[in-house]
């Protein structure tokens, strides 16, 4: 997959981008993501790529002649653009699975208010939020979107299944994790874990997803119970358990 990531600090990509699992994926070819400087796109004498909003008001807005002219460099007309922005709609699972299926994304960071409008409308932009609160610029939300679909492609994860039993894919938050030493400091890691049952084992980690889930966000457990065809016996069991001792 190609990320083409618009942003007027290429540097601070560098650290999510060259280290650990995305760092290897770049490496081996799995993943391009490529770095454009929106500076170097300006035509104004002392490299600036903001002004002032018409109609007045506070702040600085990124001006359209150098967003422009950085998507027609890497000639982005109809390739999947998002816009990082508070306006957009709230990035999830589904989302970035959606995204992962792409062959090339194109990013935008923006920055100071925000952008000219005419922008994300000749390019048809998709406004893209990762949460309800305000950030001094899209790189770190743009990192996160990255993060979130590279680790979907192929070979990116050393498993193929490791991605699917994780937090909020399966539509539950994710069961707690223990390993060695059995014992630390008096605190013990639950029998059932150590007792070699797969069965019960995963009927556990069930539970402890659902109870994790309905306690800390009831509107995903809400969601998740509507329908329950996929459950197997057991599974309904422990989900009817837990609504009984909790029918709100």
């Amino acid at each position: 997959m190609i990320i083409n990531v618009l942003t007027l600090f290429p540097e601070m990509f560098v650290a999510v981008t060259e280290q650990s699992i995305l760092g290897r994926a770049t490496s081996k070819g799995i993943l391009d993501i490529r770095l454009i400087n929106i500076r170097d796109y300006t035509l104004d004498k002392h490299n600036r790529t903001d002004d002032t909003p018409f109609g007045g008001g506070a702040g600085m807005v990124m001006g359209a002649e150098p967003v422009f002219r950085s998507l027609d460099a890497i000639d982005a007309k109809g390739k999947r653009i998002l816009y990082l922005s508070p306006k957009g709609k709230l990035l999830d699972q589904v989302l970035i699975e959606d995204l992962s299926r792409e062959e090339e994304l194109v990013l935008l960071c923006g920055h100071y208010e925000g952008v000219d409008q005419r922008i994300i409308d000749h390019w048809q932009m998709e406004e893209v939020s990762i949460g309800d609160y305000i950030l001094t610029g899209g790189e770190l939300p743009a990192m996160i979107l990255i993060d979130g679909v590279a680790r979907l492609l192929p070979q990116v994860l050393g498993s193929s299944e490791s991605h699917k039993e994780e937090s909020i894919y399966s539509g539950l938050l994710e069961y707690p994790h223990y390993t060695k030493p059995r014992e630390y400091e008096g605190l013990e890691v639950p029998e059932v874990l150590v007792s070699g049952n797969h069965k019960l084992i995963h009927l556990w980690r069930f539970e402890q997803s659902l109870e994790i889930t309905r306690q800390r966000r009831p509107d995903l457990f809400q969601t998740f119970i509507k329908d329950t065809r996929h459950l197997s016996k057991d599974e309904k069991k422990v989900l009817g358990d837990i609504l009984k001792n909790h029918p709100s």
